[in-house]
């Protein structure tokens, strides 16, 4: 595959910035070894992994990697930032946010502050580790979510104005659900990854009982919401998506990084409507060898996870056409009553298309939803298929001022 992630640089306790992760003791009694946190328990979602979306589904069994890597039990699973602006005009106009103390509750008067017209600029936070940083470094805005794990708040970096979404994880519920190794592992990963469509993980820092992590504001929020609400996507901006998705994907396997767990519900749409991958509580860095771990949500699992072989990252490839079947007819395309049904839709590829889906649609589908995974579509092609090409030129002409 393509070049190796970096491996972060030991970091000094109490710095923004680099690796090492030593977030100091999360509770009275545990060694320095177990107290490094990292690799995400996210917030925001409201279904854990392995579960169906009516909440019906057993969990997911937790199963060890071929190569003893630790792996996560959907009763530990990681949660979506939630990064909605609930109403809130974005743009030139102001954000109205309410600072709320993250210990005593406490709320102060509102106050206003603008939103930049373009919230992906040149990282104001540097990544310097010279810096102290604290929640006295922010103003803290309004709650967009909660989870198992603490609360995302909007918030403003006091010197330079710049709008973040801050993740708020509690020590003591990371240890108890014996997650930390998962949050060491996330930000390792995301920490490192750089692309317009990976939300960025900008800076982290921590106290006593929490940590807090330091993301891109996605000004739209969920995308999964707004599916729910649209009930489907016209093929026009499922072809943006799409085709948005593959270049991320095919930048993520450049550094060794499978996903696994590509879904409406871990991604985010940005200020100008580009689509963010949020979530990287079941992604893993590997550079080399395949995998073993039944991991992700039923309706997106691929066939050679389900029959229990070993799976790379050509699953990340089934993932985007089960995610381009549901943008195009808003559900997935092998759902059934039960769950031993749908494992066997899977294994068969028994797929169904409505009537007004266009031939080409289909065909990039088929090409994605290939059993044998060697035959699935390389991403790199995705965004050359007939059915995104299209579109852009449809995008590109409407885009070209009118002669008068």
């Amino acid at each position: 595959m393509g070049t190796a992630l970096r491996v972060p640089a030991a970091q000094k306790p109490g710095r923004f910035g680099g690796g090492g992760m030593n977030f100091g003791k999360i509770s009275k009694g545990v060694s320095a070894k177990a107290s490094a946190v990292a690799a995400s328990a996210g917030v925001g979602k409201t279904k854990p992994m392995g579960f169906s979306r009516t909440g019906a589904n057993p969990p997911i069994s937790k199963v060890t990697s071929g190569t003893g890597q630790a792996t996560k039990s959907a009763g530990a699973s990681s949660t979506t930032l939630v990064s909605s602006t609930h109403g809130r005009q974005v743009g030139s106009q102001p954000v109205v946010m309410q600072t709320q103390d993250f210990v005593t509750g406490a709320s102060s008067s509102d106050q206003a502050f603008p939103v930049r017209e373009s919230l992906m600029p040149a990282n104001p936070l540097s990544e310097s580790t010279d810096t102290h940083w604290t929640l006295r470094n922010f103003h803290i805005g309004s709650k967009l979510g909660s989870g198992k794990f603490g609360n995302v708040y909007v918030a403003r970096e006091v010197k330079t104005k710049y709008i973040v979404a801050i993740k708020v994880l509690h020590k003591f519920q990371l240890l108890r659900s014996n997650v930390e190794h998962q949050l060491r592992r996330e930000i390792e990963i995301q920490a490192h990854l750089r692309h317009k469509n990976v939300l960025r993980l900008h800076q982290y820092f921590w106290d006593e009982k929490r940590i807090y992590l330091v993301l891109e504001f996605a000004a739209r929020g969920e995308l999964y919401k707004i599916l729910k609400r649209a009930k489907r996507f016209s093929e026009r901006k499922s072809a943006q998506y799409v085709g948005q998705l593959a270049k991320a994907l095919d930048y993520l396997h450049s550094k060794n990084v499978i996903h696994r767990d590509i879904k409406p519900e871990n991604l985010l749409v940005g200020h100008d409507g580009e689509i963010k991958i949020a979530d990287f509580g079941w992604s893993i860095h590997s550079p080399s060898s395949k995998r073993q771990t039944l991991c992700g949500t039923l309706d997106y699992l691929p066939p050679e996870m389900v029959t229990g072989d070993e799976h790379d990252e050509k699953v990340d490839i089934w993932a985007l056409g089960v995610l381009m079947y549901e943008f195009l007819t808003g559900g997935p395309p092998f759902e059934a009553p039960s769950h031993s049904e749908t494992y066997k839709r899977i294994q068969r590829v028994d797929l169904h298309f409505p009537d007004y889906m266009s031939h080409a649609a289909r065909n990039l589908i088929q090409c994605l939803l290939q059993r044998e995974p060697s035959n699935r579509i390389q991403l790199k092609l995705v965004p050359n298929h007939q059915w995104i090409t299209y579109y852009e030129r449809q995008q590109q002409q409407q885009q070209q001022p009118q002669p008068r």
